[in-house]
Parts: C-alpha cells; structure tokens; sequence
C-alpha cells in the first residue's frame, strides 16, 4: 500500500495535489478523504479482500479515476484500469479474465459492461452524474448499478483493509502492439515508480496527457507528489490547449509521448511559447528521432530533455538521462537506473561487445513480475531471471542503451538486416512528411522487401519517388523503402504506438 497520499493530506491538506485541465482539481485532503469514504463504500457494496476492480472512465473522469485507484487500494481490492475506446469484446475479455468484481464506468460505458458482465461481478458504479437515461441491469441475480454518490459518501476518516507487500496491488493490461493484451501482475511491492520518501512540497507542477490506464499515466499518479510537484493533466491532447497550459501553470516537468512531440513540433507557435519554466522533459512510450529531441533541446535549452525507457512488464526499471547527454548521444534513451540492470544479448542469450545490436534483457533485482493467469507467457518473458523484451537495442562504451527497433520489426531484405527505426528517423525529417511507419512485406525474390506508410503535412504533396531521392544519400541503398503508401494517420494504440500489425494486415489484404 501506499501511504504518502495519507501523510501529504496530514501534512499539506490544502495544497492542490492535482489538476484536471478544464475540470477541476483536488487538494490532497479531498483525495485522501474521498478515497477513503469510498474505500468503506466498496467494501458495503461487498468487494472482497483482494477482489478485482475495473476503472472503466472516460478522460474528462480523471478526478474520479484518482479517488478511485486510490479507493480500491485502500479497501484491500486490485485495481484494473481499462482504455475507454476498447470495443465490447475486449472488455468482456478482460473483466473474465481478471475475475472482476465490480466495474467504475460512465456514461455508455455502463451499459456496455452490463452488457458483457462476468459472472463474478456484483454491481457497475456509476459516475454519470446528472444523467437520467441510466441502463437497467438484466435481473435480479445479475450485477446491480450502484451510484457514485451512494458509494462515497461515507465516513472520510482513515480507511486501510490489511494488505501485504506481495498482495497484488493492479493488473495492468499491456497495450497490444502485437497481439491479445496481456494482464500484468503488479504487486505491492513493486507498484512504485519513487519509493518511500518524506513528504515535502514545492508546489511544481508536472504536466502529462497520457491515459490514466496506461503504465505511464499510472506512473504519474503518484510520483509527482512523492516528488513535492502537483501533477497536472491534459484529459485529451491537443498542441494549442497543451502550449496554453504550460504558459498559464509554468509546469516545472513535462511527460510526452511521440506522437504529441511531433505535433508540438508542427505546431506555429511552438517556436515563440514561453517554454523557460521546464526543469525536464521525458518523451517515453516509443523511440524518438534525434531530430525531435535536439529540437526540443533547443527550445529548452536548460532543461533535462531525455527519450526515456520503460515497460510494464519492468515495473520500476527504467533508463535516466543525464542533463545534456541526449544531444551528445543521438537515439540514446539513457543509462538504467540502479540497481536495475540490462543486457545486450545474442540468439543464444551470450553478452554482445559494445556497440553490437542484439536483444535487450533488463532485471530489477527482487521485484519481478508476471502476467496473471498466464504462466507460459510469464515462463516466456522471463530467461534466467532477466525479462526478455522484445525490443533490439545496443550499449555504447559508457553503458548508454540505445533502443533501434522491436525484434519482431526487423526487415530482412535480400540477407540484409532492416531496421524500421533507421529508416523511420530519416524519412519523418523530410519537410512534407509528419509521420511516418515502416514494416516489411513479403517478396518472392528478396524475402521481404521494405515499406513506407506515410501520414503528409496538410498541404504538401510529395510522391515515392521522391522521397526515396531523398532518402538515398543518407540510408544504404538497402534500406531505402521502393514502395510507399500515403496515409491520412497510421492506427495507433492508447499509449501512443504504432500498431504494425495492422499495416501488415492491410498489405497482406492488398496482395490477396
């Protein structure tokens, strides 16, 4: 469990712990309070110890996701945050498969977890407030709809049902770049991102926008306090409101994903905002192009610019930046963090030399994870004791980790390796490109053969041919896609990636 929400809310009760742009705020008196009163209300609506609970909100919910996450916990339940835009089956999917016992959910929201309700689950609570129209559960014997103002509006007095370290805390559902997601098993223990620290404040504000139920936007509910910062959040990302916030809340950190980078980037008046007051800039989520980070830099020359690196199955294991070091090392997302340690390994899992490519191992010493319910999946993820990625990356002399690529995105063109990152990082700075993805097709000759999927700037118009001069004096001749198909956006998932799979999907329909 984690306690430092209750000791800022005895410490800094009338300091706002969080903002909701464009919705509301909480002091941290309110969060612990509400939290606490709900904490009593779910267990009266009869959550178990340990029973399983479904955050199923909206973005513009996102106080009520904070009071919730922070509710569950402290009524001895397990948290399953759930993307909003999943369709009807994959809910059902994950409300069976990690056994939930009650859903939190708003507006259409509800009646599609009626809709494909498991059997154990007891009620839907219901945020929807104001609403009229509200769904009617199928029968008496099935699950029941509780509001939110019945569920919280109890004593706010202190609330903890005992809890050990090794007591599951979340199931966080991976993102699904590459198949069904998987639930990971988050722990107590090593739920975490900052541990134990004495409260402090300074009042600093951390700006992010990535969803709540995503294993960064989780991340960012409790770090910033734990670092004495009131975390600020964007419920919906859009660049103008996003350079209106950091004008009027002067956030000393930003997090972005890659994606939201680029549209900043593209974005007129990024050039002339008032950028002074960020300390730290974290791109996280995907492999950043140089240029972005150096252009970031740039913008922000004094503050701490990093493309970091993490994952969900890694828990609090993650790489660090030094101030400066971005610029120096282009494509670098940093050294992990101790006592985390990472590999670069070879098919035969044989430590690689310095600067050689190979598969990325990471290990967090005592906190490991595993995916629930799937013991071949975690028997898969974890060789010798080190979690084995998936991703292909490489150290440089000084211990610098540099992530090139998914191993499943490797092209192999004629015998030559292809890293689709390489070729990504020079096609998107082309002047008329915004983005840019790249896979690999099947060819009867090659093997495969390389593919651009590319999203233009409104406006511009450029053809292959083109862009394939542009690329050939910077990329062996190799690597260079022949074929390229323009795009109005390429399919993305919650956290920001790129969904190749589908892009190899529409190639494979195309060719049928």
């Amino acid at each position: 469990m984690d306690e430092h929400l209750r000791r800022m809310a005895e410490e800094f009760p009338s300091e706002t712990a969080f903002t909701v742009v464009d919705v509301g705020a909480l002091t941290f008196a309110d969060w612990e309070g509400r939290a606490n009163a709900m904490a009593r209300g779910l267990v009266e609506v009869g959550l178990p110890a340990d029973g399983r609970v479904a955050i199923h909100l909206h973005p513009q919910k996102a106080l009520n996701w904070l009071v919730s996450y922070a509710a569950i916990h402290r009524a001895g339940g397990v948290a399953v945050p759930m993307n909003p835009r999943l369709a009807p089956a994959e809910v059902g999917h994950m409300l069976g498969h990690s056994g939930s016992s009650l859903v939190i959910a708003d507006g259409e929201l509800v009646a599609q977890d009626l809709g494909v309700a498991n059997d154990a689950l007891l009620a839907v609570i219901d945020v929807s407030a104001g609403e009229t129209d509200r769904p009617v559960a199928g029968g008496s014997s099935g699950p029941r709809i509780v509001s939110w103002d019945e569920v919280t509006a109890g004593d706010r007095s202190a609330m903890q049902v005992p809890r050990l370290a090794d007591d599951l805390a979340d199931i966080l559902y991976t993102s699904g770049t590459t198949g069904r997601p998987k639930g990971v098993a988050v722990r107590h223990s090593n739920a975490s991102m900052v541990g134990e620290v004495a409260p402090s404040w300074s009042g600093a504000g951390w700006l992010h926008a990535s969803p709540m139920f995503t294993f960064a936007g989780i991340a960012l509910v409790y770090t910033p306090m734990k670092l004495g910062m009131r975390g600020i959040y964007q419920p919906k990302f859009d660049a103008d409101r996003w350079l209106d916030v950091v004008e009027e809340e002067r956030p000393m950190a930003i997090f972005l994903v890659p994606a939201m980078a680029h549209l900043l980037l593209d974005n007129p008046r990024f050039d002339t905002v008032d950028l002074s007051s960020v300390a730290m800039c974290s791109v996280g989520s995907a492999p950043l192009a140089p240029f972005v980070v150096e252009r970031l830099q740039e913008r922000m020359p004094d503050a701490m610019v990093s493309n970091n690196y993490g994952m969900t199955e890694a828990g609090s294991a993650y790489c660090i930046m030094p101030k400066g070091e971005a610029v120096k090392r282009p494509g670098s997302v940093g050294m992990i963090a101790p006592p985390a340690l990472v590999r670069i390994v070879d098919a035969d899992g044989n430590d690689m030399p310095p600067n050689e490519i190979g598969d990325v191992r990471m290990q967090l010493p005592g906190h490991q994870r595993e995916y629930f319910g799937d013991p071949e999946a975690t028997a898969e993820m974890w060789k010798d004791g080190w979690l084995v990625t998936g991703d292909l990356g490489k150290l440089d002399d000084d211990g610098y980790l540099y992530i090139v690529g998914r191993s499943k995105d490797v092209i192999i063109r004629g015998g030559n390796n292809v890293h689709a990152t390489d070729v990504e990082h020079v096609l998107v700075q082309h002047p008329a490109v915004a983005e840019v993805a790249v896979v690999g097709a099947p060819h009867p000759v090659l093997g495969e053969d390389v593919v651009a999927f590319v999203v233009l700037h409104g406006g511009d118009d450029v053809d292959g041919e083109t862009l394939r001069a542009y690329a050939l004096p910077l990329l062996a001749d190799y690597k260079v896609p022949r074929q390229y198909i323009f795009v109005e956006e390429l399919p993305r998932n919650a956290t920001g990636k790129v969904i190749k799979p589908e892009l190899r999907a529409r190639l494979a329909e195309a060719a049928s």
